[in-house]
């Protein structure tokens, strides 16, 4: 599944990386805790974080995320825009809390990819 439709399906409001919005979503990883994120996210994971200074777009970028959706509101800091915009990441918003996008995402996923999403 990619981004475009999970921002589609979840009406998510997209803030940068409109063009990498075809970027194939293997699967997702949550959690505010940079170190934890870099240890054990993977390449094409969707980051759901509450996080919003632009150390994410870094740690997105080294991992090769599909990208990155703010929960709660959230919306990046102006520095964080600027880098997500240099580095083409694209950067989404919701107001859910991070528990109901997860569900949301796990289960557009697990739909599209059958039990895969939950094993790899």
């Amino acid at each position: 599944m990619d981004l475009a439709a999970i921002v589609k399906y979840l009406n998510l409001k997209v803030f940068s990386g409109f063009n990498r919005l075809q970027t194939e979503v293997l699967n997702g990883y949550t959690g505010d805790l940079l170190s934890d994120v870099m240890a054990n996210s993977k390449e094409g994971d969707l980051w759901i974080t509450r996080q919003v200074h632009q150390n994410i777009i870094a740690v997105a970028s080294l991992k090769d995320h599909a990208g990155i959706v703010l929960v709660q509101g959230a919306e990046p800091a102006k520095d964080t825009l600027a880098k997500a915009i240099e580095e083409n990441i694209p950067v989404m918003g919701t107001d859910l809390s991070g528990f109901e996008i997860v569900g949301k995402i796990y289960n557009l996923i697990k739909a599209k990819h059958g039990n895969a999403a939950s094993e790899s």
